[in-house]
């Protein structure tokens, strides 16, 4: 049986392993967005690789836990952990964003075993995951729904609409995690439209509240735990680096939406290596 430290030191390994398949996909298709990729990372393995409960030989399993990345374009977190496990053959990763590919540069859940949702437009996640969360409990489903949300997309009133009904209709099936990285397109989040005092917004409108630090692999699994042990509706805040992982993409704006060059992606690669090498 698996101890404590066993889990950590794997799904830190596949964090980083995640985080190079990401650089990779995004050089090879020239386009994409690596630094809410890699910000959410580690969120992202904890997700896939310890907590949702899901059968890549089934990918639409009736009672299989729903994730919605509301985030679209970081799909590319997103469809690496999907081929890690399973769900598609992982030579489909370096077609990412090519004319035909199953792997588009916003999620399609008509293209892409293993997806529930269809993103680009932001703000929609979290309304979409109320409905799914309603409808499984209208239909007596045990099934969990999780949503990551970009911080950015938290500046629309959507997204607080939907907070608002998950708590009128008791969604205790229903868990966001909010991906604070601090950046948005246009620049810093507190610049562009600050959405502080956060975590009090959440509890005002009735939602259980969790700060992390969103790269700390324990912190996400006692987050996890927590979550699945008060029940829903709750969110869990974590405080990330945009970039993480590539020291001169991190807390860089222009990497919000820009691919490696040849030099930029070798040093980026050396940089993932060595984090692995070290586990």
């Amino acid at each position: 049986m698996e101890t404590w430290e066993e889990k950590v030191k794997r799904l830190k390994k596949i964090s980083w392993e995640l985080r190079k398949d990401v650089v990779e996909m995004i050089y090879k298709a020239k386009a994409g967005h690596p630094g809410g990729s890699l910000s959410a990372a580690d969120i992202i393995t904890v997700l896939y690789f310890e907590i949702l409960n899901i059968d890549p030989k089934n990918p639409q399993w009736e009672d299989r836990d729903r994730f919605i990345l509301s985030k679209g374009h970081s799909c590319p977190i997103h469809y690496a952990a999907l081929a890690r496990r399973g769900f598609f053959d992982r030579e489909h990763l370096w077609t990412l964003r090519k004319t035909h590919s199953i792997l588009q540069g916003h999620p399609d859940m008509k293209k892409t075993p293993g997806l529930d949702y269809t993103s680009g437009s932001l703000g929609n996640g979290l309304g979409i995951a109320v409905g799914m969360a309603l409808g499984l409990k209208m239909n007596k489903k045990n099934s969990r729904v999780f949503v990551m949300l970009g911080d950015g997309e938290c500046q629309e009133g959507a997204i607080w609409e939907a907070a608002m009904c998950a708590v009128h209709y008791k969604l205790d099936n229903l868990y966001a995690i909010v991906d604070y990285n601090g950046l948005e397109v246009d620049g810093w989040l507190r610049e562009v439209m600050n959405i502080e005092p956060f975590k009090e917004k959440w509890e005002a409108f009735g939602w259980k509240v969790r700060e992390i630090d969103g790269h700390d692999i324990e912190e996400i699994l006692n987050a996890f735990q927590w979550c699945l042990k008060v029940g829903g509706p709750a969110v869990i805040i974590a405080h990330t680096v945009k970039g993480k992982g590539v020291s001169f993409m991190e807390n860089e704006v222009e990497w919000h939406g820009l691919a490696p060059n040849e030099e930029e992606y070798k040093k980026a690669m050396e940089e993932l290596e060595r984090e692995v090498s070290l586990l």
